[in-house]
């Protein structure tokens, strides 16, 4: 069953965290040092999430002055393509080169408000949240283009400094997968 993000507060402070990498190395937030930071949950079984997985790959590898990250909080337990195997195989099919953190407590999801994959989560140089919502209009079977142009629009204006207006669509996608 497909969810809608919460569309958490514009203004929120972005919650600390400190998770694994698929190499081991610990990521904490105060690490990512780019006047822009988008967090993005996602995972490697969700229909929702490959539909955008290469668009999203190219798009970021084009972003001057932003850092991603990747965040999978699914419980690997019931879904045993979203470990750290499985992240590795989407990260070379996606052409991914930001890092893939692993949630496994599910604690850094439940802080951000994260419900659904994928999930972003766009913040200022201040870390407090700009954009929060879909990627673009696009989702599996829908027919809408792949572009990017919700985010694409959010980031530049983070840039400029400038509030992203309303109203925000909420992201769509699978239900993050709770213990």
């Amino acid at each position: 069953m497909a969810l809608n993000s919460s569309m958490v507060p514009l203004g929120t402070a972005a919650p600390d965290f400190s998770l694994p990498d698929l190499d081991g190395e610990v990521r904490s937030l105060e690490g990512f040092e780019a006047p822009a930071l988008l967090i993005a949950f996602v995972c490697n079984h969700c229909p929702y999430v490959r539909h955008i997985e290469q668009a999203f790959g190219a798009f970021t590898a084009g972003q001057a002055d932003l850092d991603t990250v990747a965040i999978c909080s699914n419980d690997t337990a019931s879904h045993s393509e979203d470990g750290p195997a499985g992240l590795a195989e989407q990260v070379a099919r996606a052409q991914w080169a930001f890092p893939y953190l692993i949630d496994e407590s599910q604690e850094v999801a439940r802080a951000y408000q994260a419900v659904c994959t994928p999930d972003f989560f766009l913040y200022g140089p201040d870390r407090k949240l700009a954009y929060r919502g879909a990627f673009d209009g696009s989702t599996p079977g829908n027919g809408v283009p792949v572009t990017g142009e919700y985010l694409a629009s959010a980031i530049e204006r983070v840039r400029k400094g400038e509030p992203v207006p309303e109203p925000h669509y909420p992201s769509m996608g699978c239900g993050i997968k709770w213990r």
